[in-house]
Formats: C-alpha cells, structure tokens, sequence
C-alpha cells in the first residue's frame, strides 16, 4: 500500500506532536498541560486508522469491479480489528 500524502502528513503533524509531549514531559510539565496533547495524538491516530481503513475498504471492493462476498469480509475484518 503506498501512503497517501494526506496521510503521510497527518502522521508527520502525530509525529511533531509526540516530540513536543516528550518535551513537555522532560520540561517536568503538569498532567493537565500534557493530557490534551496526549488526546489530540489520540484522535489524529483514530483519524489515520480510519482513512487507512476507508483507503482499502475502497480498494477491496473496486479492484474486482464488484462487490464479492470475499472481498466484503476482509474489509469488514479489518474494520473490527480497530
């Protein structure tokens, strides 16, 4: 699967953010400063997982040009997995 730039730079946004968690944890900050950055890493990952999983779901079900049961279940699968 090649990254899609959108999700490549959504993940490098997650990445800056961690650093700047690290450095905020290092810099001894308050947990009710660190928290909102730990879920704002939270929901971009949740994002990024979705349009990964948006992402195949589409491709399971185009490059066949039809809708196979088979195909359906591995995406409906990897769906669950989250």
């Amino acid at each position: 699967m090649t990254c899609d730039p959108k999700i490549a730079n959504r993940l490098k946004r997650t990445e800056g953010q961690i650093r700047g968690i690290l450095k905020m944890m290092d810099e001894d900050k308050s947990c009710q400063e660190i928290m909102p950055q730990l879920m704002a890493v939270r929901s971009s990952v949740d994002k990024v997982m979705g349009l990964v999983v948006a992402e195949n779901l589409r491709r399971c079900l185009d490059e066949t040009g039809k809708q196979t049961d088979e195909n359906v279940e591995a995406a409906l699968k990897m769906i669950t997995k989250l």
